[in-house]
């Protein structure tokens, strides 16, 4: 006879679960917290946050407002999406913009061949949270993108300098989330932490969710370098003399600046054909993403500075 104390692996929480969860932590936002804000850079992750929010609070309209930090390096059919997203749903956008920071002497432009506006953000950001007093910022960051994310917790508590402290995070036992914070402090909450990549993906799929052209197969000029597949257009991501440009079938993963966020080759040109591609996919949606890649602890320190 099976004893019944004995502990098994527990299988993995299926779409509903995970959805389930999410709309939990949402909703312990709100009721938590006097000024969140939903992080939103137009990407598949944030573009779930929003539906996610949408069931959350239905039939009232989403109950905080939406921003974005613009690098003003964005893909055009990422700033295309937000702005078609926002006006069909009536929610309140809030742009700030990195260019801003640097016509302030905030922070200073990179240069070179692997010049990012990505880095920047994150001054730009503690000063849209600090103008408009957040106590509560949501992301779509998911522990199985890159391993300092799996160190945050889903209330992630920030200094009054907008710092993480991956050392000094508070335990979160049976889904109890603690929002208690002092003066000058943040939270960073990921509802969607606990998802993969696939996960996301089938639940876009399942749901029926538009998400921008660019994540799909199309034709695009591009050049190669390091490796990786990158966008020859508008003139933003740095390419020298000997770096021939040619037109290639891609897709892109992950979306983020222009400068940072490469493509894959791929036919997959429906939701169904990527979730295929994802789910045979042995490389993270990360691996084509080249500010992960200035050092072994890149997005930890980031992370320790105020980033997302």
């Amino acid at each position: 006879m099976k004893n019944p104390f004995t502990l098994t692996a527990p299988e993995r929480p299926n779409a509903n679960a995970l959805e389930h969860e999410a709309i939990y932590i949402l909703r312990e936002v709100a009721a938590q917290f006097e000024r969140p804000v939903l992080l939103f850079s137009g990407g598949k992750d944030s573009i779930t946050l929003v539906r996610l929010a949408q069931k959350a609070f239905w039939p009232a309209k989403i109950p905080f407002p939406l921003m974005h930090i613009d690098t003003g390096h964005n893909f055009p059919e990422t700033i295309e999406f937000r702005d078609k997203l926002v006006e069909e749903l009536g929610v309140e956008l809030i742009v700030r913009n990195v260019q801003d920071s640097i016509d302030q002497g905030k922070v200073v432009e990179e240069t070179g061949k692997y010049a990012s506006r990505n880095i920047l953000q994150t001054t730009t950001l503690l000063d849209a949270i600090e103008e408009f007093k957040f106590d509560a910022c949501i992301g779509g960051a998911r522990r199985d993108e890159e391993k300092a994310r799996a160190k945050e917790r889903i209330f992630s508590v920030r200094d009054d300098f907008g710092q993480w402290d991956e050392k000094n995070q508070r335990p979160e036992l049976f889904d109890m989330l603690n929002g208690q914070i002092e003066m000058g402090q943040n939270v960073r909450v990921f509802p969607i932490s606990n998802w993969t990549e696939l996960d996301v993906w089938s639940y876009i799929q399942k749901e029926n969710i538009e998400i921008p052209s660019i994540y799909f197969a199309h034709k695009r000029n591009t050049f190669l370098r390091d490796g990786l597949i990158w966008s020859a257009e508008d003139g933003v991501v740095f390419r020298a003399e000997d770096e021939k440009v040619e037109e290639r079938i891609v897709r892109f993963r992950t979306v983020g600046d222009m400068s940072c966020t490469a493509a894959v080759e791929s036919y997959a040109d429906t939701i169904d054909k990527v979730v295929s591609e994802i789910r045979d996919s042995k490389i993270s949606e990360r691996g084509a993403r080249i500010d992960d890649k200035r050092s072994e602890a890149a997005m930890e320190k980031r992370k320790q500075q105020g980033y997302f």
